[in-house]
Order: C-alpha cells, then sequence, then structure tokens
C-alpha cells in the first residue's frame, strides 16, 4: 500500500493537532464519559443528548481534523471531511428530527461488546499506543477518527430497536480503510478498527433480524 506520507509525518499531525486544540480532547472524552452515563441512566433524553454528541464528534473530526490538519500530508484528507460531515450529519437527521435511535445498556452480548469497544476507544486504545512510545502529544488522541470510530460502533450496539443500516456504511468504510494503512504506517491500536466493524455490523445486523422476525409474529 503506497502512502503519500509517512509514519512520521502522520504522527507530526497528531502533534500539531494536539497542541492546536488543547483541552478539546479532554472535553470530548468527558463528554464519551457523559454519553455512557446517558445509555446507563436511561432518560426521555437520553437517546438525543448521545445522538448530538456523536454528531459533534464526527462534525469535529470533518471539519477540524480532516480539513484543516490531516489535508496537508494527504489530499484526500477534503474528500473523507466531507464523508465524517455527511455522518455527522446522518446522526443529527436521524436521531434528533426522526428519533430513531434508542440507547440503553442491556447486560446482553450487543451491551457488553458496546463496553467492550467503548473502553478499548478510551483507555486501551491510547495504552497500546503508549507502548509503542507514541505519547502525547505524538498520539492520536481521542476525537481523531480511529478510537472516536471505534467508540461510535460501541455506542451504536447500544441501540434496543431495528437500526438503520445506512448509518454504518461511512464508519464502516473508514474502519477498513484505517485498518490497512494501520499496518501500513504500525499504529497498531487501529487494528480495533477492523475488529469494531465485524462485531458492530454483525450483531446490529443479527439484532435488526430478530426486531423483523418479533415484529411479524404480532
Amino acid at each position: 500500500m503506497n502512502l503519500p506520507f509517512t509514519t512520521e509525518e502522520f504522527l507530526k499531525v497528531f502533534e500539531k493537532y494536539n497542541l492546536s486544540v488543547w483541552p478539546v480532547q479532554y472535553i470530548f472524552v468527558l463528554l464519551a464519559i457523559f454519553a455512557l452515563f446517558l445509555g446507563v441512566k436511561k432518560t426521555n433524553y437520553s437517546a438525543r443528548l448521545i445522538t448530538l454528541i456523536m454528531s459533534v464528534f464526527w462534525l469535529w473530526m470533518g471539519a477540524v481534523y480532516h480539513f484543516s490538519f490531516f489535508s496537508a500530508i494527504n489530499k484526500l484528507a477534503y474528500v473523507f471531511g466531507a464523508l465524517f460531515i455527511v455522518q455527522g450529519i446522518l446522526f443529527l437527521y436521524a436521531g434528533l428530527l426522526r428519533n430513531q435511535f434508542s440507547f440503553q445498556l442491556k447486560y446482553t452480548i450487543h451491551g457488553i461488546a458496546g463496553v467492550i469497544l467503548m473502553l478499548f476507544a478510551l483507555v486501551i486504545y491510547p495504552l497500546i499506543g503508549y507502548g509503542f512510545d507514541r505519547t502525547y502529544p505524538l498520539s492520536p488522541t481521542f476525537g481523531l477518527p480511529c478510537p472516536t470510530t471505534i467508540f461510535t460502533f460501541g455506542m451504536l450496539l447500544w441501540t434496543d430497536r431495528k437500526f438503520p443500516l445506512h448509518i454504518l456504511i461511512i464508519p464502516l468504510l473508514w474502519s477498513l480503510l484505517g485498518f490497512s494503512a494501520a499496518i501500513y504506517l504500525g499504529i497498531y491500536e487501529d487494528t480495533g478498527l477492523l475488529a469494531g466493524a465485524i462485531i458492530a455490523v454483525g450483531l446490529i445486523l443479527i439484532n435488526n433480524k430478530k426486531t423483523k422476525d418479533q415484529s411479524s409474529q404480532r
């Protein structure tokens, strides 16, 4: 796989981003924890607030990271950024305008897998990077595409109604692209993207089929 940049140039983008936007990455971690809390302590407004948080993440990654930082070493970042902005809009439309989401932690394989993926994104992901000497600011912090996509897959596994599959297309495409780049660049924590995509998409498809079968029996 031929990339238009080196690993060193890629890590320098993280450094410039992290130093420029501080302390936004820590605010995003707090927002992610708040989303987890909303999924555990479900209220009438939980789904909309969680959806809004997810939308903010994806709009930020598109408009700020891809357009303003990643584009310096890869012109395809403008395409990626546009797709991430579309994803943010999809979250807003499906979750806030059409109320298609409902998030709640349940002690099922879906709920537990969601917990694992979100903990991986917030805790294990940076620890793996530190193990390979990628310390702050030369590290992909939360709020950047790869860990945040893994978190997104985890949160979507907490949905407890039939899920609109088109919402998965852009995260899935990014996961495949990010995984292949991770192998080439040696960013091994990004291999969690592929695992997260396989787990989330598979379980969501199973849940959708189960929901459809239950509806047809009524």
